[in-house]
């Protein structure tokens, strides 16, 4: 008997040291990754990066395929590629998926109200997301869609707009190395009417810790002359006061589009914190000859390697970790923003 009670201690403390250098998969509260510019034909070497974060979300920023087509037989095929690809399939069977889409999924490069297909290429979107029929986006013009996600430790409310379906046309430049200019203030939508009034509904009932708004373009950074917010400054305008006097609590943008990945931060007027744009942009491929690009609310480096986005969250602090992450799940980027 006294060799068992001799043996007893030992055996309780290599079982408890065992217990405690278990590594945590993750330290945050809840973690969210999210991507844009995913090209089917390709292949995608980060999933298996995404899955050893654990995320709970996977949110799609848009050009989640690159199809460019008003056939829906091939943009079907298109989207049915993707699905058949193994490493996407885990991740769909690992968390839930949200998200919008951007021109290339929309079907027309650039695109927006005058795209003669969209209300087919809408319901191939909805197949692709796994949208149940009786949604109301199966009804709805446009994609634009809000979920709550409620934990014992706080609530996050992910808003996810459609920056595509009732868009007005942009107005081109002469200038050498950019697309467009910014309309003339008060001329044309990025939203739409009812899209707007739908946003300022979500936003101001919000009672959650976090909001993150999805736009499949960048909100903050505009200097650059391709597509963002910038090109109908009235807007810019119109979100910014709708966040500050919202009451929405920890409004954070998240965009894709670019084929480069960044933080942007910037002050806005009647808000207590600064807003973040967090672009994670792109997943198969991306602007890996960049070199510069004028950006005055740029927090860090620019990456113009292939990444994708993830947040890290604390109710406890009200942080958020923000991470840009690339092969290897090597961090590219980080930003810690308090609210």
């Amino acid at each position: 008997m006294r060799r068992l009670f001799l043996w007893l201690p030992i055996i309780c403390f290599l079982a408890c040291q065992s217990v405690k250098q278990r590594p945590s998969v993750s330290e945050a509260d809840y973690v969210i990754a999210f991507g844009s510019c995913n090209n089917q034909r390709f292949e995608n070497v980060l999933w298996k990066e995404v899955l050893k974060n654990d995320p709970e979300i996977w949110i799609w920023g848009g050009d989640n395929i690159y199809s460019d087509t008003d056939d829906m037989n091939v943009m079907r095929q298109h989207y049915n590629n993707q699905l058949q690809q193994k490493e996407y399939r885990e991740v769909m069977s690992r968390m839930k998926i949200l998200g919008t889409w951007d021109d290339h999924d929309y079907g027309l490069n650039d695109g927006g109200e005058e795209f003669h297909a969209k209300k087919e290429s809408q319901q191939l979107f909805l197949d692709f997301m796994s949208v149940d029929n009786d949604d109301p986006r199966r009804t709805q013009e446009g994609v634009y869609h809000a979920e709550e996600i409620n934990t014992p430790e706080g609530n996050i409310k992910i808003i996810v707009l459609d920056t595509r379906y009732f868009r007005s046309a942009l107005t081109d430049t002469k200038e050498t190395g950019k697309r467009y200019q910014p309309n003339p203030q008060g001329e044309g939508t990025m939203l739409g009417k009812a899209q707007w009034q739908w946003l300022e509904k979500e936003l101001s009932s919000s009672r959650a810790d976090f909001n993150l708004i999805v736009s499949s373009i960048q909100f903050l950074s505009g200097e650059h002359g391709f597509e963002a917010w910038s090109n109908f400054p009235h807007e810019v305008d119109q979100l910014k006061q709708l966040i500050a006097t919202s009451g929405a609590k920890g409004v954070i943008v998240l965009s894709g589009d670019r084929h480069i990945s960044e933080f942007s931060r910037a002050p806005i007027e009647g808000l207590s914190y600064p807003l973040v744009d967090f672009t994670s942009s792109g997943l198969t491929h991306s602007y890996s000859d960049f070199t510069s690009e004028y950006n005055p609310h740029r927090v860090g480096k620019v990456v113009s390697d292939i990444s994708f986005g993830l947040l890290r969250f604390d109710f406890d602090k009200k942080e958020v970790t923000m991470q840009i992450r690339g092969r290897e799940n090597k961090v590219l980027g980080e930003l810690v923003q308090g609210y």
